[in-house]
């Protein structure tokens, strides 16, 4: 009874090891011997926090640190956010080749904090976060491995020619909250955003659709802008756009082409706090449409249902109307809404007006 009892402890004891061992190499994300993981956790600064269960993230956030500390080079995740951080330099992040993710978001970088190479030796960075700095230009020499790359609420005006060249990996650019004019978005810009998915132009100063997004754009978010009209064939373009956000920017009825939302990729559209007097033609396929807080007097199912009297009488036919949620609130219109609009759109689970 007492040799079973001393076996099971030594079994279990085994197993303790196996698995802290199996979770040393799940924590670092590579095959590294047990010297290097202590040598890494032996190598965090004194000012960061290195969990000794997930060692390949660098927990240096919330510290006032001014500049970055030397960073262990087994490092996968470095959060530098909430800091007083003004330069990001090549010599800063010497040990941090192996980087995957790098946030600074929130500090004081600027152009001329940003040493142009500072992130050249990072192959494998997949997400860049420098929201809410003091940058006026996109960054140049970023890593061709990035798949997100998020400047928000800094001061940007410019992107420079060819800065995402060979950057066709990158799925994710949030600009949102800059100082982008017209101008600055040009096709030449974004040129090598071949992969780019989702587009956040939000809250910046453009008073026209902005050019040159690449045909793989599926999200647009524009809202905050001063944009007055659309182009009739500017979706032409844009063949998988499925979410595109406009609110609070200046569109009219008369900018705004009747069948310009006509997409059949389109999913969700929204036109909230703009100055429409009517509610533009829409594709079967749109499941959400928001339109609240424009100047919308009246709805007329026959003037807005996309699709004819006959396929509505054939209700399970693939091109019956999908729309689930509208929103009209915020309009001149008066209730109830008129039957022919209940009647054309019948997945509608919410109308809210």
């Amino acid at each position: 009874m007492h040799l079973s009892t001393r076996s099971n402890r030594t079994m279990s004891l085994l197993l303790g090891v196996f698995s802290a061992f199996c979770l040393l190499g799940a924590a670092l994300g590579q095959d590294v011997t047990y010297e290097d993981y202590l040598a890494q956790i032996k190598a965090c600064p004194r000012e960061c926090h290195c969990p000794r269960n997930f060692p390949s993230s660098v927990y240096c956030d919330n510290r006032e640190l001014k500049q970055i500390p030397n960073i262990p080079p087994h490092t996968l995740y470095l959060y530098l956010q909430n800091n007083l951080i003004e330069s990001l330099s090549k010599e800063a992040l010497s040990n941090a080749t192996q980087l995957r993710w790098l946030n600074v978001n929130r500090n004081r970088i600027t152009d001329e904090g940003m040493a142009e190479g500072a992130l050249e030796d990072m192959p494998q960075l997949l997400q860049l976060y420098m929201g809410d700095n003091l940058l006026t230009s996109v960054p140049v020499g970023l890593p061709s491995s990035l798949e997100q790359l998020q400047l928000s609420n800094n001061r940007i005006s410019k992107i420079p020619a060819g800065v995402f060249s060979g950057m066709d990996r990158l799925s994710l650019l949030d600009l949102q909250g800059n100082k982008l004019l017209d101008d600055a978005v040009t096709e030449v810009s974004l040129k090598g955003l071949g992969g780019l998915v989702q587009m956040n132009l939000a809250k910046n100063q453009l008073s026209s659709m902005p050019t040159g997004l690449p045909p793989s754009t599926t999200q647009l978010f524009l809202d905050g802008n001063n944009i007055q009209g659309i182009p009739s064939e500017y979706f032409k373009g844009l063949p998988k756009v499925a979410f595109l956000r406009l609110n609070g920017n200046k569109l009219s009825t008369v900018g705004v082409p009747r069948d310009v939302f006509n997409l059949s990729s389109l999913l969700e559209l929204q036109l909230s706090h703009n100055q429409l007097t009517e509610v533009p033609f829409i594709s079967a396929g749109l499941e959400h449409l928001h339109l609240d807080h424009n100047q919308i007097k009246s709805v007329n199912g026959s003037d807005i249902c996309p699709v004819s009297a006959e396929a509505l009488e054939d209700y399970a036919h693939a091109s019956a109307p999908k729309l689930r949620y509208l929103r009209l609130d915020g309009n001149e219109i008066p209730p109830p809404i008129p039957r022919d609009v209940v009647m054309c759109f019948r997945l509608l689970r919410s109308i809210v007006i």
